[in-house]
């Protein structure tokens, strides 16, 4: 799925995820956790990728489990910060560690990249 990185694009890919997560028979705490995170790294993408660029979303279910990976067009790695208590924002990539199996970034150089993460679908 490719979006415009807008506002909109973080609710647009969680219902084109959960589409295909539902689809696929995972079910229980693993879909909450996979559509929470996928808005997280889509709304990464969108606030600090170009303002006028596109956002890639992919999702493969396998025996490995649910890989989600969100590519953007700024090279900027994404940094898992700890901000205050009362802070409105910054902790999107904290959940993503917290809450997925292993993520990580496939860097594209000056075209991007790719933030993936990895869910167990028998996660409960």
């Amino acid at each position: 799925m490719v979006l415009d990185a807008r506002r909109s694009a973080p609710r647009a890919a969680r219902h084109w995820i959960m589409h295909r997560v539902a689809a696929s028979g995972v079910s229980g705490s693993a879909n909450q956790v996979i559509e929470l995170l996928t808005g997280e790294v889509v709304a990464n993408a969108v606030v600090h990728g170009p303002e006028h660029g596109r956002v890639r979303v992919a999702v493969r279910i396998d025996h490995r489990g649910v890989r989600v990976s969100v590519t953007d067009e700024s090279p900027a790695r994404p940094q898992v910060q700890h901000p205050a208590p009362t802070a409105v924002s910054g902790r999107g990539m904290a959940l993503v560690e917290a809450l997925s199996r292993t993520w990580g970034v496939d860097e594209h150089g000056a075209d991007g990249k790719t933030v993936w993460f990895l869910v167990d679908p028998e996660a409960d």
